[in-house]
C-alpha cells in the first residue's frame, strides 16, 4: 500500500495482465479488430508510434485499417516486462522487446484504464532504440 493506494493489487492484477496478453499475439497476427478493441474509444486517447502521432480511436483505428494493407510487425521477443496496477481501475505496462529477424531493440508503454467495456488502453508510445 502506498499513501492509501493499493498497488497491485493480485486479482486486479491478473485481470490486467490476462488482457495485455492478447495485445502481442494481436499486433503480429495484424488482427485489427483487436487490437481497435483494446484501445479506448475516445477522442481522448492517444497513441505515439515510432512515425505517428494519433490522437483519437478514429485516427487511431484508421492507422491501423491503412497499415494492415502493408503487413503485419515484425515478430518480436519481449526482453523486459513490467505491468502495475494502481488501485482497481489504473494500470501500466511496459516492454522492452527484440526483433526476432533484425535484432532492433525498442520498447512499449500502455496506460490502461478499466472501463464498463474492460481493460482499455488510453495512452500507448513506441520507440526504438538507437542502434548501437
Amino acid at each position: 500500500m502506498s499513501d492509501g493506494l493499493e498497488i497491485n493489487i493480485p486479482e486486479v492484477l491478473a485481470e490486467l495482465t490476462a488482457t495485455f496478453r492478447l495485445y502481442d499475439p494481436a499486433l503480429i497476427a495484424n488482427d485489427v479488430d483487436t487490437l481497435n478493441k483494446l484501445f479506448w474509444n475516445s477522442t481522448r486517447v492517444v497513441r505515439f508510434g515510432i512515425t505517428e502521432n494519433l490522437y483519437g480511436h478514429d485516427s487511431i483505428s484508421t492507422y491501423r485499417r491503412q497499415d494492415s494493407l502493408v503487413g503485419s510487425v515484425p515478430p518480436r521477443t519481449v526482453t523486459k516486462e513490467t505491468i502495475t496496477t494502481f488501485g482497481r481501475h489504473f494500470g501500466t505496462t511496459n516492454v522492452e522487446y527484440e526483433q526476432t529477424k533484425s535484432g532492433r531493440r525498442g520498447r512499449q508503454s500502455q496506460t490502461w484504464m478499466r472501463t464498463p467495456e474492460g481493460w482499455r488502453i488510453v495512452s500507448a508510445h513506441v520507440s526504438m532504440l538507437a542502434d548501437q
